[in-house]
């Protein structure tokens, strides 16, 4: 075995044994989120994790407008599990129960099924692949990929295209094809985080030991070189995009906005200590003009 390959797997398991331990404490919060050309608001606050507030909850994402997934696992779960939030009624729905741990749930684009990072745990080995799985819950799913594993994130681009974070030394971006198991890396040092733009670039973080962290954009079907869209927030990975190409981040207990076309550098939009959110990480945002929500992850 080469001393790459060996460095490569500690590095992996090290990854797979933190995610393995309990899960630090984070909540999730939901907002209305108003928006005009020179402002954001967000009201009607609501705590959205109430029924776990010492567990992990993370990874929100809108199904529709109405229907929130997450990640959860309560201080007693040896793995986190998915739950439905219909935000309508106001009730939760566990999805998974398994002795794997699932994570970052996405719907793919045909909607009959969605998609989440499945960390098997057989014996000593831990390995994490991307499952799918049917909305209905009829069957128990399958591996969307053959044999290819080691997938930290990811992002549906088509019906058989992936965004993949694979985890690695370094970690890197790449386009994974469902139909050969193949890898196509994009750039390395990269962020968790990434985002599919309207014109069909990527936008993701790259990271660099020196200090900087620069939001980019590439277009992932060309060689052209990423291009920097702006410097990101001190050390912050996590971003949304909203339909009109305005980019999300938090910081601390702030949120901030920033638009390509209107704004010289990022914009405080709101301070949300008073509602006691702190140390805010991923954000998800869905619906449109005076419809939009956004889902906090934060302390």
């Amino acid at each position: 075995m080469s001393i790459r390959l060996t460095i490569a797997l500690v590095f992996i398991l090290g990854f797979l044994q933190l995610e393995a331990q309990q899960l630090p404490r984070s909540n999730v919060y939901l907002f209305n989120l108003l928006q005009t050309d020179s402002s954001m608001q967000l009201r009607n606050p609501q705590y959205l994790t109430n029924f776990n507030p010492e567990g992990y909850n993370n990874h929100p994402v809108f199904f529709s407008d109405n229907e929130l997934y997450l990640s959860v696992q309560s201080p007693y779960d040896p793995q986190p599990d998915l739950y439905l939030l219909d935000l309508d009624r106001k009730t939760k729905t566990r999805v998974t129960s398994t002795p794997s741990g699932e994570f970052s749930p996405a719907r793919m684009p045909d909607f009959y099924n969605f998609s989440a990072i499945r960390q098997e745990i057989a014996g000593r080995d831990t390995v994490l692949r991307l499952w799918q799985f049917p909305v209905d819950r009829l069957t128990n799913g399958k591996p969307v990929f053959k044999y290819l594993n080691g997938i930290g994130y990811y992002l549906w681009l088509s019906s058989y295209e992936v965004a993949v974070f694979m985890v690695d030394n370094p970690n890197y971006l790449g386009i994974a094809d469902t139909r050969s198991d193949d890898v196509r890396p994009l750039a390395t040092n990269v962020g968790r985080c990434f985002k599919k733009l309207r014109n069909g670039h990527i936008a993701f973080v790259q990271k660099s030991q020196y200090g900087d962290w620069l939001l980019m954009r590439k277009n992932p079907y060309t060689r052209d070189q990423p291009q920097k869209i702006i410097e990101t927030l001190p050390n912050a990975e996590d971003f949304a995009v909203l339909e009109d190409g305005t980019f999300l981040m938090g910081k601390g207990s702030k949120l901030y906005k920033y638009n390509p076309n209107l704004d010289e550098g990022w914009v405080e939009v709101a301070d949300l200590r008073f509602y006691e959110v702190k140390n805010i990480s991923r954000l998800a945002v869905t619906g449109y003009g005076p419809n939009q929500r956004i889902a906090i992850v934060a302390d």
